[in-house]
């Protein structure tokens, strides 16, 4: 009778021990669980803060860059040819206006979606335009595009076409750019070069609007390549996998 009892008891406690163990275990989970969903939460305030930051810099950065360019020109031609200094000052007011819509539109989280009514093809063809009205270059353009492209992708790539043009356009002192922008089944490919002054890698490669490029093609899954030497110009290297697309052919394929 006294085995029986003690064995009881031995088991109680074994019981009362095991449960006390499994709160303080559970404890411990929960608190992790609690620092982690903290960690979580501020890297994506972080990441949201660096989303806004690279539309402002890539959207207001190109939009100044142009207007600098303009009224730069406009103060050489002012003595000498008054009314071309005044066809630039035009478009540099125009420019001015454009960059107080990209400010309002990054205050209010930039919402909106940059290529508006546009086709990536079709953006893509203005932003040559504005090289072109800027420095007197304009780019060679071979597009070819397969649909449906995610809106994410798209708006990825124009940001990254419009900061490297951006970049031509302050650095590079370029009289030649070529861009391609083509798909296949299962990747989107880009590529832009010029026959600017180029630089040593190593020096130039840390700037915001690089990492700016790289960080949305990284987001993406992608790769993001840099060929540059000075005096042979760059070519930046953009290479997006299409998952989506090429998911659905594997299923209709079936």
């Amino acid at each position: 009778m006294f085995g029986l009892a003690l064995i009881f008891v031995l088991l109680l406690m074994n019981t009362v021990l095991s449960e006390r163990k499994s709160r303080e275990e559970l404890a411990i989970a929960n608190e992790k669980l609690r620092q982690y969903a903290l960690r979580i939460e501020s890297q994506a305030t972080l990441e949201e803060r660096n989303r806004i930051a690279r539309e402002i810099h890539d959207s207001l950065g190109h939009s100044l860059t142009a207007l600098n360019l303009q009224l730069e020109t406009a103060l050489k031609l002012w003595q000498s040819q008054p009314q071309k200094a005044q066809t630039f000052l035009t478009r540099a007011k125009e420019l001015a206006s454009k960059s107080l819509q990209d400010v309002r539109q990054s205050v209010s989280a930039m919402r909106s979606h940059p290529l508006q009514e546009q086709s990536l093809e079709q953006a893509t063809v203005g932003l040559a335009e504005n090289m072109q009205r800027a420095i007197g270059v304009s780019p060679i353009c071979k597009i070819d595009l397969a649909d449906p492209i995610s809106s994410e992708i798209t708006t990825s790539i124009y940001r990254i076409i419009q900061e490297s043009f951006t970049n031509i356009c302050k650095h590079s002192q370029a009289t030649e750019v070529t861009l391609e922008l083509t798909t296949t089944d299962t990747h989107l490919h880009l590529i832009i070069k010029d026959n600017g002054r180029g630089f040593e890698l190593g020096q130039n490669t840390t700037g915001f609007g690089l990492k700016s490029m790289r960080d949305r093609t990284l987001a993406l899954g992608g790769k993001f390549n840099i060929n540059s030497t000075p005096e042979n110009g760059c070519q930046i290297i953009v290479e997006i996998p299409l998952m989506s697309r090429s998911n659905d052919k594997s299923t209709a394929s079936r």
